[in-house]
This record gives structure tokens, sequence and C-alpha cells, in this order.
């Protein structure tokens, strides 16, 4: 498993409950994502994806996780390129804040299935 992380550096627990979640401990490709809001996303999203280094072959047969950038239209425009490279919707972390905790820290809330997430609602869109 290959986990391409878009955002801050993860920490070593922050990895090892990632592991107890995935059931494997991923390998982490770090790429930068430095949001230009002056340029078209949709390039911007390309660029990313690009920069993982992946082939067209490994992105149809390489099992992925994103760690997505924070800016949310950002994220949206690269999980849109990865799905037409995949083929699917890629599993995301949710990274939140510990609460009380001084300085911050943030913990892997959960891997989101979105394939399974999109599966699941296209059950509630009615006839």
């Amino acid at each position: 498993m290959l986990l391409l992380n878009y955002a801050h550096p993860l920490t070593e627990e922050q990895l090892a409950h990632l592991e107890a979640l995935a059931g494997v401990r991923p390998a982490v490709r770090s790429l930068a994502a430095q949001a230009d809001r002056s340029q078209s996303f949709a390039q911007q999203a390309c660029a990313l994806a690009d920069a993982a280094g992946l082939t067209g072959e490994a992105w149809q047969t390489t099992p992925l996780l994103i760690n997505p950038p924070g800016l949310a239209a950002l994220a949206l425009a690269l999980l849109t390129e990865v799905h037409g490279r995949c083929g699917y919707f890629v599993p995301v972390l949710n990274i939140r804040p510990v609460a009380g905790s001084v300085p911050p820290r943030f913990e892997i809330a959960e891997i989101i299935n979105l394939q399974a997430l999109r599966e699941e609602a296209r059950t509630r869109r009615g006839a």
C-alpha cells in the first residue's frame, strides 16, 4: 500500500495508528501541495498527481491511500484526477485535532473508503 501524502508530514504515532487501521504500514510518498489561487486547480491537480511518479499501470494496480491537501477545492480536484487515473475513488485519511492538546496535536481519525461511500449513496438516489 502506498500513501500519497499531500499534507503535513505524519508522525511515527500517526503512522502506527494508520497501520493498526489499515492492517499494513503503507509506504509514504510525501508530495508538496501549495495551492496557487491565481492558477487553474484542474491543472494543479494534474501536476500533483503527476508528482506521485506513478505509471499508468501503477495507478491502476497499486493499493493507494491519499492524505489530501487542506484546501477543499484543490483536494476535490485532486481526488477527481486520481479517480480518472485509477478508475475508482481512492480511500482518504481523516485527520482531526486531539481535544485539549497543547501544543495542538493531530490524530488519524479514520480511513474513509470513498468508493464504498459512493456505492452506498447510489442506493439512495431513487428510481
